[in-house]
C-alpha cells in the first residue's frame, strides 16, 4: 500500500486542504491531515498550488504511425503530462489512417506502454478519409481501443447522406461524430480568413460561412436522426450563434473551441509567417471575442488543443507550401488562464468544466473529469496560478517546435499531474 498526502492545495481554487491518497484513491480531504504510519507514504508540499481534474483533450494529433519525425505517441504523451493532461484522444488521420481495428489497436496499445497519460485512437469517418464510404465503426468500436469518438478531422464529412448514416450508425453504438466543419466548395485554395486583411495581403480568403452552413446542417441532421455531433475547433461567431439556436431546439450537439481561437485574430498574418497557419484559420478580433463569451456561457462546451505539430521544413516556408497547425498541449492552460480566468469569465470550477469534466463527459470516460473527492480517483493536476513563464518551442516536449507562442510570457503553470495517483510529471519534467 501505497499513500500520497498532498499538502495545502486548493481544490478549484477554494480554501486549502490535505489531500490523502492510497492506492491511486482519493482516502480523505481535510485541514492538517496526520500521516498515516509507514515507510510508503509521501509528503508533497502544495502550498498555494490550484488542484483540478486532470485535464481532458478531445483533440490531439500525435502522427503516430507515418509522420514519427513530427511527433510521437511517446513524446505526444509527454507534452500533455506537462500541460496537465491525464487522458488524450489522437485523430486519425495518421499514415496509414486510423479507419480499421489494427492501426486504432496499435495506438491505444502504444499509449498503455508509456502509461503517461489515456491515450484514446479516434476512428475515420470515412476508409481512408475520403468521404466516400463509411469506415469500420463498428469494428473500431468492438476493438480492444473500444473507440467511441470518430472523425475525418482534417477534412470534412461533406457529403450529407454519407453524414446521416455515419450519425444513424454512431447513434447504435452509443458514440460520437466529431465534425471537421468546412464546406470544401467554398474554401478552394483558401489561406486565411476571408476578410479585408487577407484582401490586402492577398490571401485567398477561407469564409466564415463555410464552417457556420456545415455546421447548421450537421445540427439538423443530428436532430432528425437523434444522433450526438460535436463540432471540432469552433472558429467564429456565427458558429456559436448556430450552436446555441441548436441547443435550444434540444439538439445533441457539443462544440469546442481551440486556445490559439480564443487569444489570436488574423493580424497575426500581417507578418506572413506561417506559424501563424492553422485551419480553421485564425479569425478577427470579434471572433474571438464571441467565442471567449461562448464558452464562458456553455454555449462552447470546451477547450480541445488541436496540437498539430509539424516539421521545421513544412512551416519554415513560403505561406502557401505551409502546413496547418500549432503546437498546443503545453499552453493551453496558460492561454485558458490568460483569455478566461484573469478577464474574470470562468473561475477554477469553470476552468475544471471546460478542460476536463465536459471533455470527459463528451467522450464518455467515467474515471476521468471526476470530482476531487473521497472515493474518487487520484487523477489530479496542480497548477500554479501566480507562475509566469515564456514560451520556447525548442523547450517544448513535443518533436515539432511550431508554437505561436513563441517568446510570450503567459500566466499560470503546470506543477505536476497525477494519474490514478501516480505522478506522471512534476515540475516541467515527465515521469515515466
Amino acid at each position: 500500500m501505497s499513500t500520497v498526502v498532498i499538502r495545502g492545495a486548493r481544490p478549484y481554487g477554494e480554501d486549502a486542504v490535505d489531500i490523502e491518497v492510497t492506492d491511486g484513491v482519493i482516502t480523505r480531504i481535510g485541514r492538517d491531515l496526520k500521516a498515516a504510519k509507514g515507510s510508503n507514504v509521501e509528503i508533497v508540499d502544495a502550498t498555494g498550488l490550484v488542484a483540478l481534474p486532470g485535464f481532458v483533450d478531445l483533440h490531439t494529433h500525435l502522427r503516430e504511425p507515418g509522420r514519427e519525425d513530427t511527433e510521437t505517441i511517446e513524446t505526444g504523451s509527454r507534452a500533455a503530462a506537462l500541460g496537465g493532461y491525464t487522458a488524450v484522444f489522437a485523430m486519425a488521420n495518421t499514415d496509414p489512417v486510423a479507419d480499421n481495428a489494427v492501426v486504432v489497436e496499435h495506438v491505444w496499445r502504444r499509449g498503455q506502454e508509456i502509461g503517461l497519460v489515456d491515450v484514446h485512437p479516434v476512428g475515420a469517418v470515412t476508409v481512408g478519409l475520403k468521404g466516400e464510404k463509411l469506415a469500420e465503426l463498428g469494428t473500431m468500436a468492438r476493438s480492444a481501443a473500444k473507440v467511441r469518438l470518430f472523425s475525418d478531422d482534417g477534412l470534412c464529412v461533406a457529403d450529407p447522406l454519407i453524414m446521416r448514416r455515419a450519425l444513424e450508425y454512431t447513434k447504435a453504438l452509443d458514440a460520437v461524430i466529431a465534425q471537421h466543419a468546412e464546406e470544401p466548395r467554398l474554401t478552394v485554395g483558401a489561406q486565411a480568413h476571408e476578410g479585408d486583411l487577407a484582401a490586402r495581403l492577398g490571401l485567398a480568403g477561407w469564409p466564415a460561412v463555410a464552417e457556420e452552413a456545415i455546421v447548421a446542417r450537421d445540427c439538423l441532421l443530428a436532430k432528425h436522426v437523434g444522433a450526438r455531433l460535436h463540432v471540432c475547433h469552433v472558429s467564429t461567431g456565427g458558429t456559436a450563434e448556430v450552436l446555441r439556436w441548436a441547443k435550444a431546439r434540444g439538439t445533441r450537439v457539443s462544440a469546442e473551441v481551440t486556445p490559439h481561437h480564443l487569444l489570436l485574430d488574423d493580424e497575426r498574418l500581417s507578418t506572413y509567417d506561417p506559424v501563424n497557419k492553422v485551419n480553421p484559420p485564425l479569425r478577427t478580433a470579434p471572433d474571438a471575442k464571441a467565442l471567449r463569451q461562448a464558452l464562458a456561457d456553455g454555449t462552447v462546451d470546451c477547450v480541445a488543443t488541436d496540437h498539430a505539430p509539424h516539421a521545421s521544413q513544412d512551416k519554415d516556408c513560403e505561406w502557401s507550401a505551409a502546413r496547418p497547425g500549432m503546437l498546443g498541449l503545453q499552453t493551453a492552460l496558460s492561454i485558458v488562464v490568460a483569455t478566461m480566468v484573469e478577464p474574470g469569465l470562468l473561475d477554477w470550477r469553470g476552468v475544471a468544466r471546460v478542460m476536463s469534466e465536459r471533455p470527459a463527459e463528451i467522450a464518455g470516460l467515467p474515471d476521468q473529469g471526476r470530482p476531487i473527492a473521497v472515493g474518487e480517483p487520484a487523477t489530479i493536476t496542480l497548477v500554479d496560478p501566480a507562475a509566469r513563464w515564456t514560451v520556447r518551442g525548442a523547450e517544448l516536449a513535443s518533436i515539432a517546435a511550431n508554437t505561436p507562442y513563441e517568446g510570450m510570457e503567459l500566466p499560470g503553470a503546470v506543477v505536476a499531474t497525477y494519474l490514478r495517483g501516480r505522478l506522471t510529471a512534476r515540475d516541467g519534467k515527465a515521469t515515466a
